[in-house]
Formats: C-alpha cells, structure tokens, sequence
C-alpha cells in the first residue's frame, strides 16, 4: 500500500515527523487504498497545532481553509494536501458543525469523533495502521457502521445521513441495523442542512452503482429534501405498458441510465409529474396526459430549491418535457430534433428513452429499445454527413440576406424558413441555392 502513497505525502508526513510531531494519512485515502482503489484526496492528521503546521511548511505555499477548525492546505509539490490538528469537537447546535473545536496530540480522541469505521482508520509513515473501532473488518464485511452510538453521531452532523447512503450506493456496502434505524428515525435532522450540500451528496448517490437499492430502501430519507417523490411511491399505473408502480419503474430507469449526473437527476424526474396527470377511462385504465411537461415544472420548482446551477437545470428540464417525443424514424425528424436539442442533448434524450423504454413492461420494452436504437443510428449516420441540422450550418447567413436589402426581425425569418427547407431537403444547402430561393419568395412569408 505504501507505494499507493504519492511522494508528496510522504514527504509531508515526513516534514512533520522530523520536527517530532505525529502524523498520520487519515479517513477517506486510507479507506480507500485498503479497498484496492486510488484515492482522489489526501488528508493528513496530525499532533502540530495550526501554529506548528505552519511553521513546520513555512517553505511551502499554504492556504488557511479552515484555520478555526485546525485546517491548511499546503502545497507540496504540486500536490494540494488538507493537513488537520488532532481534535475533539463540542455540542453540534445546529446538527452541522462543532460549537467549539479543541485541540489534542492524541490520535485516538481525534478518529471518535468521526463518522463511519471505514472513514476512522489512520496510517503512519511506515504503512503502520491504527485501527480501534473495527474499520478495517467492516471494509472486508463490505459495511457502514457509525463510530459509537449512531444517534450521536447524526445529530452531531446529520449531512453523515446522505454520507452514509451515497457511500451505500458507490461502494457497494449495506449499513448495519443499528445504523439503518438511526437514519430513519434521524431522517427530519436533514432540514438543517444545506441545500447545496444536500444536492452534492445526492448526486453522488444517484450516480452511484446501488443507487435504486438504496433509494428504495431509503425512500422516506430522501423525501425530506425531495417531497414531491412522495406520490410516486406505490402508484399503480393501471397500464399494461407497465408491470411496476411509478417509482419502481423510475428505480429501474435510473438503474439503467448512464452513471452521469444530468442522466440519473433526468431519469429521477423524469415521471414525477405523473400521480397529479392521472385519470382513468372508462375502463378503467390509467393515462397520464401532459406527464412529460408536469414533470419538467415540478423537476424544474426542486432543482431551484436544491441550488442547481442555471445551466444543468435547463439542461435536465428539457430532457424530462421532451422524453415522451415520438421517434418518426426518418432523417428528417432526427435533423428536427438535432435542432432543439444539439448533438450532444439529443444523445442524452436517447439514453433517457431508453432507459425509460427498458423499464415498462418486458412485452413492449423490446420493439420500443429498438426504435431508439435506430433514431441513434440515424443520428450519427446525420452527423457523419454533417448535414445541416441549425443556423450556424447553413450555407448562407445574415450578412448574404443584408446584401438583399433585408433587416431586422425579416432576417431571422428567412435564415429560419431556409433551415427548414434545408431539413426538408427542398433546397440544397448550396449558397447559390439558397440566395435563388430567397430572391424567388421576396413576395412571399418568407420575406416577410
């Protein structure tokens, strides 16, 4: 394992150690390199006090990113490394952060009072581990056990709730008894959270491998922060185009999108409008008229609760208004659809579909993945031409229309009813082609 270890962090857990202070890799990179797996981070714990950690890295560039909680970055050679005092916390008022933080040398004092067993072991310079709550036999038992009582741990920080569920969902491991009923019962603690820390951690477990297992197992969790899922759970459809109720049809379509954020919060949201669309026939059988445009306005009203940047909220409205588009499999509507979605937003409103379409009933979901199969083949057959599919594409542009005496608003209707026919494949995207076109219609809408 100590080959794992960047030279950079050996050379600051030495820098340390030389000046007689204790150090040690601790939480994530050690559980993490016991797993086999190559840490993204590297925390280092140690006995110097804030004042000693910058001494000890005077020659090095640091940053003071958490000062009052005995915390620097320092620089070692390229290499940022999050370097922390030896602490206890207080009381956690606000279920989020210690009311006052005390410094110790002692090692032990400092791994209690973190989260999990698998986050609480340290290693030294020499690969030495120190491991006094089992975090190593519950990484081999693939399993999330709090440090001590799971009651004090998530009212000192109820974020360790969706902590221990994204690390449920991404590694693979289930929660002991004693934690799972901690959770549940400590579910409401998550209102004192942060949203934007509250979208981190779900996005980390929607993207995870296990996420609809865990979803479903904590469904009432995360319908603290996202209430509107609520009405999904055990709604029968009423359909023969769906053997599972809506939110089990939307855990398999989230288990069968791609592991990207925008594709697991599109397929999360994407039938969510559905209980309020609801009615029956005469018959008896269920519809959900207007589903796809519901969705995308409740999606929409989370998204700005959660803090979701502008940009990833559009883009994930869009794919849940337009997951229900019929797929006319011709060139032509392909090129239409490349128009309002752009190549890379249409290949993700195919991998919805089909994660949708492998989710109803097995008797439809074969023709239907077929059909989106073939909209994929199209497309890149489309973009393989690069035919012209928008604006930008076209042969002609603004400053050729200028040249025809035309202005204003006159100019973007043109460019557009010439897109069209370009997708239409009524005139050649040729400049000659297009200009005669326009000269021949100056009379007529197209002018106009």
């Amino acid at each position: 394992m100590m080959r794992d270890i960047p030279p950079q962090a050996k050379k600051a857990l030495g820098t340390l150690n030389a000046r007689g202070f204790e150090a040690h890799l601790v939480g994530g990179c050690v559980r993490d390199l016991l797993m086999g797996e190559v840490p993204k981070d590297w925390d280092i714990a140690t006995s110097a006090t804030p004042g000693e950690m910058q001494d000890v890295f005077a020659c090095f560039k640091t940053f003071e990113t958490g000062l009052q909680h005995g915390t620097i970055l320092a620089l070692v050679d390229g290499l940022p490394l999050e370097i922390t005092t030896y602490r206890t916390d207080g009381d956690y008022s606000d279920n989020r952060h210690p009311d006052k933080v005390t410094f110790t040398r002692s090692l032990h004092e400092d791994l209690v009072r973190r989260d999990f067993t698998m986050n609480a072991i340290a290693m030294d310079s020499a690969g030495k581990v120190a491991d006094s709550f089992g975090g190593i036999r519950d990484i081999t038992a693939k399993t999330i056990r709090c440090v001590g009582e799971p009651d004090v741990r998530f009212g000192e920080d109820a974020l360790r709730i969706l902590r221990a569920l994204r690390f449920s969902s991404v590694l693979g491991f289930g929660i002991t008894e004693s934690t799972s009923a901690s959770i549940h019962k400590n579910k409401g603690l998550l209102r004192n959270i942060s949203y934007e820390r509250v979208l981190a951690e779900l996005t980390k477990l929607l993207c995870g491998k296990d996420a609809p297992s865990v979803l479903r197992e904590y469904a009432d969790v995360v319908c603290v922060p996202i209430p509107e899922i609520e009405p999904m759970i055990g709604f029968d459809q009423r359909t023969k185009y769906h053997h599972l109720d809506i939110w089990e049809h939307t855990l398999e379509t989230i288990r069968n999108s791609p592991s990207d954020p925008v594709s697991r919060w599109a397929a999360l949201f994407h039938d969510i409008g559905k209980p309020q669309q609801f009615s029956a026939d005469e018959n008896g059988i269920g519809h959900f008229y207007g589903h796809a445009e519901a969705s995308a306005d409740i999606a929409s009203k989370v998204m700005r609760r959660l803090r979701f940047d502008n940009k990833t909220c559009g883009t994930i409205k869009k794919l849940v208004s337009g997951h229900m588009v019929p797929l006319n499999l011709t060139k032509r509507s392909v090129k239409r659809l490349l128009n309002r979605y752009g190549s890379e937003g249409l290949r993700q409103l195919f991998a919805l579909l089909r994660a949708d379409r492998l989710s109803v009933a097995p008797e439809f979901s074969g023709r239907q993945h077929a059909e989106v199969d073939e909209a994929e083949r199209l497309l890149e057959e489309i973009i393989a031409e690069a035919a012209c599919f928008s604006l930008k594409d076209l042969a002609v542009n603004g400053h050729d229309l200028v040249a025809l005496g035309m202005r204003g608003k006159q100019i973007g209707d043109t460019l557009r009813v010439l897109l069209d026919a370009v997708i239409e494949e009524r005139v050649e995207n040729e400049k000659g082609a297009l200009l005669e076109a326009v000269k021949e219609n100056l009379a007529n809408p197209m002018a106009s």
